[in-house]
């Protein structure tokens, strides 16, 4: 257990024959001091677990019953457990998987501290009839865009597969800071980031010399943590609002989105093909 007086706090309850078959609140409540109304609240946004056997699960249910042997983990951060998260919009429900536009600020996943801000327990909550939501594939907390969610282990492992093969094309619009150049008409990068292959090709769409921005068109063959935009920003054309690699304007959301995803789908073969709506590329004058 970490010093109460620290704002982050763990605490870890190994259930004894004394303990099986309370709840979990009122045993965290008591290790932590905290009212069981905060406990709750925090197992609910997804910072509670528990360890049964081999296996470590994140507890939300308050009536479940403790045996001996268990361990129950409490992550508590009011920080974290104090934000909210922005409205993902439904694109397209397909039954095993749906079709996502996760805003700028939603999180893909979360993190031991919580996952109430994250696309997966959005369409958990949200997603009618409900089902179980996994992740498949990642973007970035400040991007924007399509994702992909599905809901079966198998659609899960399969939708994951295309991408880790490299079968899903996948195009970005992207506001990048100068005059990106027309020639070649699709300039390629291939530093390699983190000591492996990457891969990104971007030609312009659009150029205002007023703001002294290029509108580009962006795909990729490999999925390197922040691939376009360290790939783009060691070009010379930063990433507009890109906090992290050189973007000037720090007082704007990142100008990044995924705009398409064209795979066969799994099992029938039928070739997909999803387009973000140009409504959702909220950039000004910018065209989607």
């Amino acid at each position: 257990m970490n010093n109460p007086g620290m704002s982050r706090r763990e605490f870890h309850i190994r259930i004894t024959p004394r303990d099986a078959g309370r709840r979990p609140a009122q045993l965290l409540a008591e290790a932590s001091g905290l009212s069981q109304a905060a406990v709750k609240d925090a197992m609910h946004k997804g910072a509670g677990w528990l360890t049964r056997g081999a296996h470590t699960r994140r507890l939300r249910r308050q009536k479940t019953l403790l045996r001996e042997g268990d361990e129950l983990h409490l992550y508590h951060d009011p920080q974290v457990l104090a934000q909210q998260a922005p409205q993902a919009q439904l694109l397209v429900d397909e039954g095993d998987y749906s079709v996502w536009v996760k805003p700028a600020g939603m999180r893909s996943q979360g993190s031991k501290w919580g996952d109430h801000t994250t696309l997966t327990r959005w369409c958990e909550l949200h997603l009618e009839p409900q089902r179980p939501a996994f992740l498949v594939h990642r973007l970035d907390r400040a991007a924007s865009g399509l994702m992909l969610v599905a809901h079966g282990k198998s659609m899960a492992r399969q939708l994951a597969a295309l991408f880790e093969q490299r079968q899903v094309a996948k195009r970005y619009r992207v506001l990048v800071e100068g005059k990106f150049p027309l020639r070649p008409l699709e300039r390629v990068f291939d530093t390699p980031l983190d000591e492996k292959p990457s891969r990104s090709s971007a030609q312009r769409l659009a150029f205002d010399a007023a703001s002294g921005r290029s509108l580009l068109e962006v795909q990729i063959e490999t999925g390197r943590k922040h691939q376009i935009r360290r790939h783009l920003a060691c070009a010379g054309f930063p990433v507009v609002g890109d906090r992290l690699y050189g973007g000037k304007a720090w007082d704007e959301d990142l100008r990044l989105a995924a705009v398409s995803l064209s795979f066969m789908q799994p099992g029938s073969g039928e070739p997909k093909t999803y387009e973000l709506p140009p409504q959702s590329l909220a950039w000004g004058d910018w065209p989607a």
